[in-house]
């Protein structure tokens, strides 16, 4: 191991999407600074996503400003191992100072000069601000509900790759958002007999009217959305890049043969419960997608926009008798469930990061990115500043929120008062004759 001592400006931590942003807006705006990533760039679209996992939003949506997919049609959807080519593709336009396989162990605030001490496992760095450029996908997140013991194969859907790897029997896929809905259609096309778990939802469009969803959303003002609704704090978002891009149907994953039960409740003797919600969640899923088809429809008409009409988008299907006969309750064994694949989401550590930035929850205490802690800043997390946060190009424009941030507070730690400014020129003055003696 390399020990040294190194001092900077700033120091990103992360190079994913997050930190690759931050690192350009540094580096457009002259900011020293450093990027450490204790693995690959873009490591967890690598190596924590599922073999054939794709961008939930087309190449023209889902990048950066300054780099296009050159090798994909604008509509299509990237493959993860294409997405995080494109991150170290980014890097390399500009140069980005970024430094793999160093992990940062902590970050503390110094007591007897401006800045922080942080030690990482190649060495300290002493650095006058910190960004966190983690992401949210930190640790994956099983409920405590998760049954104990070694007669069921269970795993966070971070770590699923393919149908191969589960053993025989049946699957019980917990979670109904994007994970989720694409492992249990990916399982059941296998051969696989799925449960599918669902939950509150929203559920837009894949397209509508010749436009992608990505693009309604953005006309509508709804990524710009600067916090969300009340009572939709649990509420994930069920859309598919998969096969080319689709609407997400529960009633037709149905039809297709898959169980659907509503949420998980419990483990016990044996067996597992559902709650009786099963058919309010798809009914609010179906609401949420008609309200969208309503507001782009008033769009249309208050623009006169010439989008052909799509009546069949309105049509659902009849309810499916697991709608209207729910599963309340299956004995794992009778069932044949051999695995339960939890999608369950993430949750973040900030154990690191060893500063006064965080409410009594643990959650950062921020805005728009700025900590309450000065000289700490976050990038990447859900509603950073608006709902298109987390997505890579609500990303990008998040650091350069905070890369403006960083700049300014440098100018005012670059002031100099006139005794200082005096004192300055008497130093260059002495220092000129000294050269000219010489």
């Amino acid at each position: 191991m390399t020990v040294e001592k190194t001092e900077i400006d700033t120091l990103v931590v992360g190079a994913g999407q997050a930190g690759v942003a931050m690192s350009e807006h540094l580096t457009k705006l002259g900011v020293p600074h450093l990027v450490l990533e204790r693995n690959r760039i873009a490591e967890r679209w690598r190596t924590e996503r599922w073999d054939s996992l794709v961008a939930n939003g087309p190449a023209w949506h889902d990048r950066f400003p300054g780099l296009e997919f050159d090798d994909l049609d604008p509509d299509a959807f990237a493959p993860k191992e294409r997405i995080a080519a494109y991150f170290e593709a980014y890097a390399r336009k500009f140069n980005a100072p970024i430094r793999t396989g160093v992990a940062v162990k902590s970050v503390t605030r110094n007591t007897d000069r401006p800045g922080f001490t942080i030690e990482t496992s190649e060495g300290v760095i002493l650095a006058n601000r910190v960004v966190a450029a983690t992401g949210p996908f930190q640790h994956p997140a099983i409920p405590p509900i998760a049954p104990q013991g070694e007669a069921l194969h269970q795993i966070h859907s971070s770590a699923y790759r393919n149908p191969d790897q589960l053993p025989a029997g049946a699957v019980l896929v917990v979670g109904a958002g994007s994970s989720g809905v694409q492992i249990a259609d990916e399982l059941q096309r296998a051969g696989k007999q799925v449960y599918l778990s669902v939950g509150p939802h929203d559920r837009p469009p894949r397209a509508y009217r010749n436009r992608d969803f990505c693009w309604w959303l953005g006309v509508l003002g709804e990524w710009d959305a600067e916090a969300m609704k009340p009572g939709t704090e649990h509420v994930t978002i069920a859309v598919s890049g998969a096969r080319g891009g689709h609407t997400v149907d529960f009633r037709k994953l149905a039809a297709q043969g898959i169980n659907l039960v509503g949420r998980t409740g419990t483990f016990a003797n044996g067996k597992v419960t559902f709650e009786q919600d099963l058919a309010e969640n798809i009914r609010n899923g179906d609401a949420n997608y008609l309200a969208l088809l309503d507001a782009a429809d008033a769009y249309i008409a208050r623009n006169g926009l010439a989008l052909p009409a799509e009546p069949q988008a309105r049509k659902l299907l009849p309810d499916p008798e697991c709608m209207t006969n729910p599963t309340l309750e299956l004995d794992l064994v009778e069932a044949g469930i051999t695995s339960i694949i939890w999608a369950t989401g993430f949750s973040v550590d900030y154990g690191w990061l060893r500063v006064d930035a965080f409410d009594n929850n643990g959650k950062p205490r921020h805005k728009r990115g700025v900590s309450s802690e000065p000289g700490v800043y976050f990038v990447g997390l859900p509603w950073l500043s608006r709902r298109g946060s987390t997505f890579i190009w609500g990303v990008w424009h998040d650091a350069k929120h905070i890369a403006d941030h960083i700049a300014t507070q440098r100018k005012y730690a670059a002031y100099k008062d006139a005794d200082q400014r005096d004192a300055d020129k008497v130093k260059d003055i002495r220092a000129a004759k000294k050269e000219s003696i010489a």
